[in-house]
């Protein structure tokens, strides 16, 4: 059985607490993040965030923000994925007034947080899936090794540590984030 958009909307509205993934005419039903990665996105979205509004350069969204992407093949509707990266951002020329609904393109940066249960992998592959389709970056924050790795179409990708520095010249220009900054705190 394939599964289109509408079936997808209609299960969320039925289950709010799941958070779904159309794939390719499947319903992918994932299950919370773990307290610790949940933490690093909010982290991340906050400092994106605060950078980002406060120039009015876009607009950044958490794991539950759905992104219609492309058709796969142009003659199959039913192809069409709806996508939920754990942070996005989406330059204001691209999306000038919000939506009370998924948005049909694809952010001009994804970001995937590696939970505890989570295989690197499926996170790699749907990172070039949104390359492919038009992200111009894409990031993979893994906390059980402290890394970033950062994405872009048909170039290396670039592995940041502690003492690193995350900057995005080509979206964000003078935005920086220290990598240490990413990972929650410890309180006395």
């Amino acid at each position: 059985m394939s599964f289109t958009i509408t079936d997808l909307e209609q299960l969320q509205t039925e289950h709010p607490e799941w958070q779904m993934e159309l794939v390719e005419g499947k319903i992918i039903v994932m299950g919370p993040s773990d307290y610790e990665s949940e933490e690093i996105g909010t982290r991340l979205s906050t400092f994106l965030n605060i950078w980002v509004m406060s120039r009015k350069l876009g607009r950044v969204t958490g794991s539950s923000a759905g992104f219609i992407l492309p058709r796969i093949e142009e003659d199959d509707s039913e192809k069409r994925n709806l996508r939920a990266p754990d942070v996005s951002y989406v330059r204001a020329d691209r999306l000038k007034k919000t939506k009370r609904d998924f948005v049909e393109l694809v952010p001009d940066l994804m970001v995937e947080i590696k939970s505890k249960s989570d295989k690197i992998k499926p996170l790699e592959e749907k990172i070039q899936l949104f390359l492919q389709l038009g992200s111009v970056v894409g990031i993979l924050i893994d906390p059980d090794k402290l890394t970033v790795t950062v994405y872009r179409l048909n170039q290396t990708p670039v592995v940041l540590q502690n003492g690193d520095t995350l900057t995005l010249l080509d979206l964000l220009p003078g935005w920086e984030l220290v990598i240490s900054d990413l990972w929650p705190p410890e309180f006395e």
